[in-house]
């Protein structure tokens, strides 16, 4: 089920989050009393193309959000599927228990055979609304925790594009190849992580 939510959530952001991001570009000055160094990696940065990448199947997997709406579907995937199993259980139970009266004859009556089978049909409708309505609220739930996790991606990338200008940042499922020097994958969980937990506290 952990798969399967991070699957939903990368299916559900892959090509929005081709991450096409405003081109905003941040120009300026280099300091004069830059080291070496920092000119060096400086340069060697602006001679890459001004676009980089996420990994979002990564980036869901690091990204506290996602992981604490993971836990949330997995803990109604299971409630859903015992509740499932729990009117399995009492159903063929109480099949069971008619199966036993015909062929030993214990039925007094056609009536008693009919509101047998009457309360069984009835709890097989009680038991398909029942599960019909957890998988209504638990596709509601997955809906909202896409949406809000990939809300939060796109409002971040943007305000984090805000400072670093790049002329697109795309999800690295939308090419073949990527340079690894223009992943912010790291850079992208970090900064998401730590307005997350702020808000959390």
């Amino acid at each position: 089920m952990k798969r399967k939510l991070y699957t939903v959530l990368a299916f559900a952001f892959g090509l929005a989050l081709s991450l096409a991001v405003v081109t905003s570009s941040c120009g300026g000055n280099k300091e004069a009393n830059e080291s070496p160094v920092k000119k060096e990696k400086a340069a060697e940065t602006e001679a890459l193309p001004n676009y980089r990448y996420v990994d979002l199947d990564t980036l869901l997997t690091k990204y506290n959000l996602a992981k604490d709406y993971n836990e949330e579907m997995m803990r109604m995937q299971e409630n859903l599927e015992n509740e499932t199993k729990r009117h399995q259980t009492s159903l063929q139970s109480f099949a069971s228990q008619i199966q036993n009266k015909v062929q030993n004859n214990s039925y007094l009556s056609q009536e008693s055979f009919d509101t047998d089978q009457q309360k069984l049909a009835s709890m097989q409708s009680n038991a398909e609304k029942s599960v019909g309505m957890m998988q209504q609220k638990y596709a509601e739930a997955a809906a909202k925790a896409q949406q809000a996790v990939n809300d939060s991606i796109v409002a971040f990338v943007e305000q984090y594009n805000k400072k670093h200008g790049y002329d697109a940042i795309f999800n690295k499922a939308a090419a073949l190849h990527f340079n690894k020097d223009l992943d912010i994958t790291d850079e992208i969980v970090e900064g998401l992580n730590a307005r997350y937990n702020k808000v959390k506290k």
